[in-house]
């Protein structure tokens, strides 16, 4: 059992000031505001609902960095994509579990207390499967062990090289499986995790894209969904958009949401580029939009259409995709301005008047849980004990009234507000630092340095 004592917290139906918080088997058991602390307490100043980041490939952030060189001609997503499938021959399973694990720690140190892990890095660079077909994600879940963050897996069912059927090459190699060997490596994760991992993970399915599909297997794939959460990269690139509209005879989003039981267990990564149509049909769907507002700027993918989703109920959550730069406040802030930078207005990611900042930071800890299939993104008694402890003290928010302080979190302060993180109960990060960071560093240098040398 632990508890902790905060000075203030933000509840689902407003702030407390004095909240004891007691944690029992990795859950919420009982909330106390109008308290004392008590001897043993934690002591804390501010506590809030942890975050979910509902979408991320760990092996890319140690590509952070060398891919901001201008190429003659016009770079863009797919002139970084063939950079990716360069550096992604090299990678062995010792790198892929040092990289992941430092990954996983930056994300703790941020904020984020789960993750959605879109697993598409699976075979032997040529695409010949380990003698586990599993060896990669059994990485991902040590890295997850190691560092105590909340996994929710998701293995990628890759098996085209782009629309129409196009073959798999280079790189691609090592993502591809038909649909049997892959439902052979989701029953061998499902198990693995069951066997190995802590209660709260989980274990999905992603298609990785229309594209990387095809309508035939993107149906037998739901057959493997069980209830999981099911995630997929949808429309994100013009050329995209373009290629399945000639291919499929309809737009991504749309040729999904008249092709497939789209619902609440559904997470559509980027959706960047849809209609108004569009964009109403998905937010009624009750699929989560997974944005990653970084990472699609450094891309150049391009403004969701938040106002009108939001203005049709939708839900969404936010994740770090290629980990470029991994900040929880910094991504909320993206995702705001770069819908101010497209309406040339201010305040535009909420619903009526109210705190931008307590309408992102709620809005993305609510759908990003939902997305991961978590009981996560609140602090109620009964929920997975996911909490986050940032200081109110610092120049950035200290002048600031508790209904103040979630929009400075989102635009004034950054990852050194961060104080305390725990996931399901599993208090990882202490006075800002995580607890094992010292030794995942060192694992990690000593990966970059032989990866390098291989480069």
């Amino acid at each position: 059992m632990q508890t902790i004592f905060a000075r203030q917290a933000r509840l689902p139906d407003g702030w407390a000031e004095n909240l004891r918080l007691r944690i029992e088997n990795g859950t919420i058991e009982a909330l106390q505001p109008e308290s004392t602390p008590l001897a043993g307490d934690m002591q804390v100043d501010t506590l809030l609902p942890g975050m979910a980041n509902l979408h991320s490939h760990s092996f890319q952030r140690a590509m952070a960095g060398m891919t901001e060189h201008r190429a003659p001609g016009q770079d863009s997503f797919w002139t970084w994509r063939d950079l990716m499938y360069r550096f992604v021959e090299r990678l062995t399973p010792e790198h892929v579990e040092a990289i992941a694990a430092l990954t996983f720690m930056e994300m703790l140190e941020a904020g984020f207390t789960s993750v959605g892990e879109f697993h598409y890095l699976h075979h032997q660079p040529g695409g010949t499967p380990y003698a586990d077909l599993a060896e990669l994600s059994q990485r991902v879940f040590a890295a997850a062990s190691k560092t105590g963050l909340g996994l929710t897996h998701l293995p990628v069912l890759y098996s085209y090289g782009g629309a129409g059927l196009r073959p798999l090459s280079g790189g691609q190699l090592r993502f591809g499986n038909s649909v049997d060997r892959f439902s052979a490596l989701l029953d061998r994760a499902r198990a693995s995790a069951q066997r190995d991992m802590p209660a709260d993970t989980v274990v999905g399915l992603a298609p990785h894209s229309l594209r990387a599909t095809c309508p035939e297997e993107l149906s037998k794939a739901l057959i493997l969904q069980e209830g999981a959460p099911f995630h997929i990269h949808i429309s994100e690139q013009t050329a995209e958009v373009r290629a399945i509209e000639e291919w499929l005879g309809g737009r991504p989003v749309e040729w999904l949401l008249d092709n497939a039981p789209v619902d609440g267990s559904w997470c559509l990564i980027h959706a960047t580029h849809m209609t108004g149509a569009e964009t109403r049909r998905m937010a009624q769907s009750g699929a989560i939009a997974g944005l990653c507002p970084i990472t699609e700027a450094n891309l150049g993918d391009g403004p969701f259409n938040g106002p009108e989703f939001l203005s049709n109920d939708g839900r969404f959550g936010i994740g770090s995709d290629s980990n470029v730069r991994i900040s929880l406040p910094e991504e909320l802030r993206t995702l705001e301005y770069s819908q101010r930078l497209r309406d040339m207005a201010r305040n535009v990611m909420i619903n009526g008047a109210g705190s931008v900042g307590s309408a992102l930071y709620l809005g993305a800890a609510k759908g990003g849980a939902q997305a991961l299939g978590r009981n996560s993104g609140r602090l109620e008694v009964g929920a997975l004990a996911d909490l986050i402890a940032i200081d109110s003290r610092l120049p950035a928010l200290c002048a600031l009234a508790p209904e103040q302080l979630l929009d400075g979190f989102c635009f004034a302060a950054g990852n050194d507000a961060v104080t305390d993180v725990w996931s399901a109960g599993r208090h990882q990060v202490r006075h800002g630092r995580h607890i094992a960071r010292d030794a995942i560093l060192a694992r990690y240098r000593n990966a970059i340095r032989d990866l390098c040398a291989s480069l």
